[in-house]
């Protein structure tokens, strides 16, 4: 199966940020985006000097909404905004200067127009939706817009197992995410279990000045080794999924914090013996949460920063380990 760094909130990623989708490409087989069909080629003008190489490459799949965002995907989208509404998460949002579009398509016309126009009649009645204007999208208040995709992107997994693909929803706007949420979370909100899994794998290699072809000769030359680290991630990331008690979930992201840093330190003291040389440092972060009510809470998020790995390590890691591909990326391109 295809693992898939399914980026969001937005449809595509400014120039700005080509750094960050290139490392992307260092843990995932791909980056896919949801961009509905009159917006293509938009993705390219935004960043024109990777993204149109990497769809020429076949790096960067495309996703269409009105085929993505199938009748499951719609139904289940529906449910989440209509009990958010239903228990005021809306309620005491500022109001906005501006609305911003949303494709129809991504709100699962395609699929259900029935289930889509009631949903977006409801926010509509509630001042949270406007009427289209262009026939194709719907202007909605900015945190209602990006609760939709933020939503989408963790519904993309079902939609994308269904197609043989294992899909991780990445984000580089951590901290808006966090912000949304924490504006979502009331004392109010029905008592239902894992209404949506949230996790984030950042990467913080810096390779904006980077080729994307020595990111890609360097994928292509550790493939060994990062296989099995994703292999381990995968293992773990469902360890985790499964785990409903908070406190439990936690101790088991600071067990594999410490087991990466310990793996680190032994390559580094091993690199401090043969070489002698001082080392630098760098991180990489993979957090796993959940929007979860468990025992009744409001949406609680466990965004608990795991995998923070310091100093780089040898260049000739003696085993290809779960992290070993971790501590060469670093290795390769820390500065």
């Amino acid at each position: 199966m295809t693992d898939s760094a399914y980026y969001y909130p937005a449809p595509y990623w400014a120039m700005r940020e080509g750094g960050w989708i290139k490392s992307l490409l260092l843990f995932f087989d791909e980056v896919a985006i949801l961009l509905p069909d009159y917006m293509y080629g938009r993705h390219v003008q935004a960043d024109p000097t990777l993204a149109g190489p990497l769809e020429d490459l076949g790096l960067l799949k495309v996703l269409e909404p009105n085929n993505w965002v199938d009748a499951e995907a719609t139904n289940q989208l529906a449910e989440i905004v209509v009990d958010l509404l239903t228990n005021g998460a809306f309620d005491d949002l500022p109001k906005a200067v501006y609305f911003a579009e949303l494709s129809q398509s991504r709100i699962g016309y395609g699929a259900d127009v029935n289930l889509a126009s009631f949903l977006v009649a409801e926010l509509r009645t509630r001042g949270l939706a406007r009427t289209s204007e262009d026939g194709v999208s719907i202007p909605l208040h900015p945190a209602v817009r990006t609760t939709i995709l933020v939503i989408l992107a963790q519904l993309s997994r079902v939609t994308g197992a269904k197609r043989g693909m294992i899909v991780h929803p990445t984000t580089n706007y951590a901290e808006a995410v966090r912000d949304l949420v924490e504006t979502l979370s009331r004392d109010r909100m029905p008592s239902r279990e894992n209404v949506i899994k949230l996790d984030l794998e950042p990467v913080t290699f810096d390779l904006e000045t980077i080729p994307l072809d020595d990111v890609l000769q360097f994928r292509t030359e550790h493939k060994d080794a990062h296989r099995t680290y994703m292999r381990n991630l995968r293992g773990f990331m469902a360890e985790l999924a499964e785990l409903e008690d908070t406190k439990v979930r936690e101790a088991i992201l600071l067990e594999r914090r410490q087991e990466i840093a310990d793996a680190a330190h032994e390559i580094q003291r091993s690199t401090r013996r043969e070489l002698g040389k001082d080392l630098g440092s760098w991180s990489l972060g993979i957090a796993g949460g959940f929007w979860s009510l468990a025992s009744g809470d409001p949406i609680g998020l466990a965004l608990t920063a795991t995998g923070l790995i310091s100093g780089i390590v040898s260049r000739s890691p003696k085993q290809v380990g779960a992290y070993s591909y971790l501590f060469e990326a670093s290795n390769t391109f820390a500065r």
